[in-house]
Order: C-alpha cells, then sequence, then structure tokens
C-alpha cells in the first residue's frame, strides 16, 4: 500500500460547493519499453463533462474528453496521440483509443463493452483494455507483446456519494461484487452480495477500525475512517474504507478530477488545513499498517485471500450530501 490511500480528505464544511460524480482510479502494473510501470486510468463523469486520464509516473499524462456533455448525443471519434519522451528518445509511445460504440452502465463513468484503450511502444502494444483486439490491430498496424496477458489490476478506488447508503461494483476475488455500506445512527454495516459481513457500534468512540471479514470461505482486511463524519456531523465530509486481499495492493496517487475534487474539498475546510508536500505524511495509513500487522502470522492460510504477492486494494471514499 502508498500512503495515499488513506490520505487524510479532512473536514468539509457545509458550504463545501462539491457536486456528484462518478470517480473512480484504476491502477495496473504493466510493462512499457521493457521498464515496469505503474499505469492509473482515472474515470470521470459529472453532468456537464465525461473523461478518461491516464497516468504513467515520471513518463506521462493524458486526459481523454469521451463526450463533450452527459447530455449530447455525439461522441468523440477514435483518437491516437504520441508521447515525447525527451530522456529516452529512442523510445516511442504511442495512445489508442475508441469509445465510439462503447457501452455504459447507468451512470457508470467505465464502459462495460465496445472500446478499447491501448500504449504502445517502439510500435509494440504493451497495454490493453477493452474488448475490440481486432479493431485495434487494423487501425494501429502494431504488433503484440507476446508477454501481454491478463491484466494485473493492483487497486481500485471509487468516490460515491450519498446520505446513508453507499453501493458500487466491483471486481475482485474472481467475480463481480455487490458491495454496500450503510452508516447511521452511530452504527456502520457493511454488505457483499447482499449478505451483512460486519456491524459496527457506537460509532462516536469506534470511528476508525479494522476488521477481518469472510467472503466465500476466504478472509479480506476491511479497514474504516469515519472521524469526520463523527467531529462535524452536518459537513458535506468523507468517510473512508478499504478491502484489502492478499498482501494489498498500490494506491496511486491522485491526479486530473480526482485531485481537484481532494484540493476543493480541502479549501473547503471548516479549519485551516496545511498541505503537506506529499501525501504519504497519514497517520492514518500508519495506524492501518500497524493494525494489519497484529496478528498475521497466527491467521490461518486456509483464509487468506488468493492474493499474489501484490495482492489487491479497494479504497472507497464515501462523501456524504449535505440534508
Amino acid at each position: 500500500m502508498l500512503p495515499v490511500c488513506f490520505s487524510n480528505p479532512n473536514t468539509v464544511s457545509t458550504n463545501s460547493p462539491q457536486s456528484p460524480q462518478n470517480l473512480t482510479t484504476c491502477a495496473y502494473l504493466t510493462r512499457l519499453c521493457n521498464s515496469p510501470t505503474l499505469l492509473t486510468l482515472t474515470w470521470s463523469k459529472t453532468h456537464f463533462s465525461h473523461s478518461l486520464t491516464i497516468h504513467a509516473a515520471d513518463c506521462f499524462c493524458v486526459t481523454i474528453s469521451l463526450c463533450p456533455s452527459a447530455f449530447s448525443l455525439f461522441r468523440n471519434r477514435a483518437g491516437s496521440k504520441s508521447i515525447d519522451l525527451s530522456r529516452t528518445h529512442h523510445k516511442k509511445i504511442k495512445l489508442y483509443w475508441d469509445f465510439t460504440r462503447a457501452e455504459f452502465n447507468h451512470s457508470s463513468a467505465e464502459p462495460d463493452s465496445s472500446f478499447y484503450i491501448a500504449v504502445t511502444c517502439n510500435g509494440r502494444i504493451e497495454f490493453f483494455l477493452g474488448d475490440l483486439r481486432d479493431e485495434l490491430t487494423r487501425r494501429s498496424g502494431s504488433s503484440w507483446n507476446r508477454q501481454l496477458g491478463q491484466l494485473t489490476q493492483l487497486s481500485r478506488r471509487e468516490h460515491l456519494f450519498g446520505r446513508r447508503n453507499y453501493s458500487t461494483r466491483a471486481q475482485f476475488m474472481g467475480a463481480k461484487r455487490e458491495i454496500e455500506i450503510e452508516c447511521g445512527g452511530g452504527v456502520l454495516k457493511v454488505r457483499i452480495d447482499g449478505e451483512t459481513r460486519l456491524v459496527v457500534k457506537r460509532l462516536a468512540w469506534k470511528f476508525r477500525g479494522y476488521q477481518r471479514i469472510l467472503v466465500d470461505g476466504m478472509e479480506v482486511e476491511f479497514f474504516w475512517d469515519v472521524f469526520n463524519w463523527v467531529v462535524d456531523k452536518g459537513s458535506s465530509s468523507s468517510g473512508v474504507f478499504m478491502f484489502q486481499l492478499g498482501d494489498g495492493g498500490v494506491c496511486p496517487e491522485m491526479v486530473g478530477p480526482e485531485k481537484r475534487l481532494m484540493r476543493k474539498s480541502l479549501s473547503a475546510a471548516v479549519t485551516p488545513v496545511v498541505l503537506s508536500p506529499s501525501p504519504s505524511c497519514s497517520s492514518v495509513l500508519q495506524w492501518a499498517d500497524e493494525s494489519s500487522d497484529c496478528g498475521k502470522s497466527s491467521s490461518s492460510s486456509s483464509t487468506r485471500s488468493r492474493g499474489t504477492g501484490r495482492g489487491f486494494s479497494l479504497v472507497l471514499y464515501a462523501w456524504r450530501r449535505r440534508e
């Protein structure tokens, strides 16, 4: 895990100008030009815009407009972009995408089918997401990296908006899971696939915690932090929840619309907040790491998550709407 997983969004005042949106960041481990690369895709959708930000640390950051307006009947055409890496002239990176026929589920910012996004290096496809492989090959004329197999997703981070109930669907442990978090009356309830997995009472005293839960007989570590909700009940602040499998995945830095959302909430805080140069200064994560280490050695191997050495993390920022 990286500290930004639990970067404290701090308290947001009732005058916070936040607007509900669908915002998701997925981190993938891939290889670009023979170098291991953490590639993040941030999908963002509001009433007025729909975009995808692709970010590779110390390499490039590109934002693609998927649709000028959520109410528009027209989507952008298939596109491409060449990346100029001044430090590595022998490496030619190019992005390809096509969302002209993409199918979206309800208000989701992520497409379900009929799309692709790809990254090539020196004419070889090294990252691919979507289901239109043949169309990409015909259009780009690029060859496929023989080692390009199933994508390794390390983490998923979502921003949810609601008053009491927060729900989402996420792929982990080999299946699409329905996840619901209910928080009200001093009680926290966590449901997965309709089954209640955890109930925490007296949140005023247990505003931060850690618990292992079982999903299909396998162990998942769950962390929660609702301190902002406890100290400022009238605000539109966020609670943070994390599901961790295996050894835990990484949580990349926030870029594009996600970074703007967090800065917006910080600037609206009731108490003046001093932004640290790096979001790694998070006491919450230190606590989470210590908690997750406690008793791990005594945990039965038969119930540990089906994770690779890197594992997977699902982080949910639940933003409370004003009444």
